[in-house]
């Protein structure tokens, strides 16, 4: 007999469809700031080698026009005197940050230039682990606040690609904000380059607010945030006016030199506004003039820049106000003169001993090492040199006093003693 089939289907079971688990963006690694960022949490080895090959650049030097300056980038905002603030480089910990250096009653601080070298990373890293022990002081007094970098920080053009090796990777463990004037090779062009001069310096140093670059690879430091290439960086007791000496090697520019040079005469605006401030409100912290290329130097390698120290004079004289000092790198080794000008002591303190090539001193009379003092002129004497050794100036300063420190690096960081020292006074306006 023939079973009965029936025409209704059975239905089928049916589940929910399953979806992948929702992922979860990963983090980035880096800050989406607005907070700066400095050192790396964690210490980490020295690099032993450039992640980007440096070739030799000696093809594109020939390239480069060794008389045409180049434009001076405005400064944000059009002040005639720009101001970068301590606190506001600390972001959201400034205010409690300069509160500490107002109590503690000194402020520290770093300086030196020509940092960035093209063999490899073993002389600038020996400069930068020796500023790095000086954030380990039984007083946090003693702790610097910041490290004022006075240009030639990426050779030869201040290419971006090599801005980690010459500069992010050496300061990957510096734990502070490193604030800069360009140098000649930081705006350097070559005809054919395809940055514009200051390019990579700017979008590093310059940023509207701090910023992971792609300059930094995978290190965290964000771009510092000055206003421009020439500003005034105020701190308690303390403020630096830098400018930029432009991309000659010889001599430094930074005016239109009555007329001779295509450029404006900003700069000495910004300088004679900066002093006058100090003059009005009658200013009794440390003045002190930052520019890459020195007024005077005795190195073999580079000449001084007697028609920008001209302009300086002006700015001063213009201001009623002078200095307390004047930095600058270029010369790759240290010096250090003194200036007499209206009965007030000016050091003038060369320090380009970053890492970058050291330079030897002239020699005297029959080929003589220079024995210091050294008197150049009845104004201006050398007081002391080093050129043998990379190293760096550590400054103090309080209410009364300015001390600058010149600390070579092959000491290593167990020697807090330096090797050579000036110390002046605020008021009268004289070393010892």
């Amino acid at each position: 007999m023939k079973k009965h089939t029936s025409s209704h289907h059975p239905q089928k079971t049916t589940h929910p469809k399953k979806h992948p688990p929702t992922k979860k963006p990963t983090p980035s690694p880096f800050p989406q700031a607005m907070d700066p960022v400095f050192g790396q949490p964690q210490p980490s080895p020295d690099p032993s080698s450039f992640k980007t090959p440096h070739p030799s650049d000696s093809g594109l030097y020939k390239k480069v026009n060794n008389s045409l300056v180049q434009p001076i980038p405005a400064a944000r905002g059009g002040a005639a005197e720009p101001v970068l603030t301590l606190e506001e480089v600390y972001g959201s910990a400034g205010a409690a940050k300069v509160s500490a250096v107002q109590q503690a009653g000194q402020i520290v601080f770093h300086s030196v230039g020509d940092t960035g070298s093209v063999i490899g990373p073993k002389s600038e890293t020996l400069v930068a682990d020796k500023m790095v022990s000086d954030f380990s002081e039984s007083s946090a007094a003693d702790v610097p606040s910041f490290f004022f970098h006075l240009g030639d920080v990426v050779y030869s053009f201040g290419e971006a690609k090599y801005y980690y090796d010459q500069f992010y990777a050496p300061y990957r463990e510096y734990q502070g904000p490193i604030v800069a004037i360009p140098g000649n090779h930081d705006g350097l062009v070559y005809t054919g380059d395809a940055a514009p001069s200051l390019d990579a310096f700017l979008r590093n140093f310059c940023a509207d607010a701090p910023t992971h670059t792609s300059d930094a690879g995978g290190l965290l430091r964000t771009s510092m945030i000055a206003p421009g290439v020439y500003f005034t960086f105020d701190a308690p007791f303390v403020r630096i006016l830098g400018v930029y000496s432009n991309v000659l090697e010889d001599p430094g520019v930074i005016s239109s030199e009555g007329g001779t040079r295509p450029l404006s005469d900003v700069q000495l605006n910004f300088l004679e506004a900066a002093l006058t401030r100090c003059k009005t409100e009658n200013y009794t912290g440390a003045v002190i003039i930052a520019v890459h290329h020195p007024p005077y130097t005795g190195g073999v390698t580079h000449g001084g820049s007697p028609r920008m120290s001209q302009d300086i004079d002006t700015a001063a004289q213009s201001a009623g106000f002078w200095p307390h000092a004047i930095f600058s790198g270029h010369a790759h080794n240290y010096q250090r003169y003194t200036r007499t000008v209206n009965n007030m002591q000016i050091p003038y303190l060369v320090c380009g001993s970053g890492g970058h090539a050291l330079a030897r001193m002239r020699t005297g009379a029959n080929g003589n090492t220079l024995r210091t003092p050294y008197p150049i002129d009845n104004t201006l004497t050398l007081e002391s040199y080093d050129d043998m050794n990379y190293g760096y100036l550590r400054v103090v300063v309080n209410a009364q006093t300015m001390r600058v420190e010149y600390h070579p690096a092959y000491d290593s960081s167990t020697v807090k003693t330096p090797d050579d020292q000036v110390t002046i006074n605020l008021a009268a306006r004289t070393i010892s």
